[in-house]
């Protein structure tokens, strides 16, 4: 445990280093801005409403670190839509944050397939949007091997862990989750057959019954996806409820101000 969570503050840390990688003109997005995103022109940039930051070029394409931040008196965002527009399926991931997020601290970690701009497009509680981007180099990270062989897979699958600790003065929580997350990309190194995709479909986060956030996601979320986040805690116990595409369907609760807990 002590190795996965080093590994991770190591890899939530990045984002903040890469600054000169703005997006780029991307004929993908604009097929997607209207086709997925049912949009007619891009929503402006402002990096006080939101900024997004990501390496310039990924260490491992598989694990590429995004970072969401708002500044301190920023308007509060309801949702939010994560798109790499070169990977197979664009839209990673979709969101939705409680107000205990507010103003947005949040990072998860995602597969980038090729060079690509990597983009948030959110929508503000009055309903008006604000998109935030980087163009990442990376290549490969939906179909790059998994980090486990099948057995260790399947033995770990929905093993949660949650720590919450202070950093200057504010509470943060880290979530990991065991789960290949196989996209339908990847081969068994053994068989050498395709891993048909099999992936946390739903995510469901709360403190007591207050939504902190949900995710409904594709393949592009990471193997054993980790989620850190700024949040104001209430004294009440945080409860993870987690869904698969196949139909499986894992809760945990964690009880109020544990710090560094493995729950199995």
């Amino acid at each position: 445990m002590r190795l996965w969570l080093t590994l991770t503050a190591a890899l939530l840390a990045a984002p903040a280093m890469a600054q000169d990688n703005a997006l780029q003109p991307s004929p993908t997005w604009e097929d997607l801005r209207g086709a997925v995103m049912d949009l007619d022109s891009d929503p402006p940039q402002d990096a006080t409403v939101l900024d997004l930051d990501a390496p310039t070029r990924a260490h491992d394409a598989a694990i590429v670190p995004i970072r969401l931040t708002q500044a301190a008196d920023a308007p509060a965002i309801d949702a939010l839509t994560l798109v790499i527009d070169e990977n197979p399926a664009p839209v990673a991931a979709e969101y939705a944050f409680g107000p205990a997020l507010m103003p947005l601290d949040f990072e998860v970690r995602v597969r980038v397939d090729s060079y690509s701009d990597v983009r948030a497009i959110a929508t503000q509680a009055d309903g008006t949007q604000v998109m935030a981007g980087r163009f990442v180099k990376a290549a490969g990270g939906c179909s790059a091997p998994a980090g486990k062989d099948m057995a260790a897979t399947k033995a770990t699958m929905g093993q949660m862990r949650w720590r919450s600790e202070v950093q200057d003065g504010a509470e943060i929580g880290t979530l990991m989750i065991r789960h290949p997350n196989f996209s339908g990309l990847q081969r068994d190194q053994v068989t050498l057959l395709n891993i048909p995709a099999h992936f946390i479909d739903r995510l469901d986060v709360r403190q007591g019954d207050a939504l902190l956030f949900s995710m409904a996601a594709g393949i592009s979320v990471s193997e054993d996806p980790v989620f850190r986040f700024r949040y104001q805690p209430d004294g009440q116990p945080i409860n993870i409820r987690v869904e698969d595409t196949d139909g499986n369907v894992w809760t945990e609760s964690f009880p109020p101000g544990e710090r560094t807990v493995n729950k199995s």
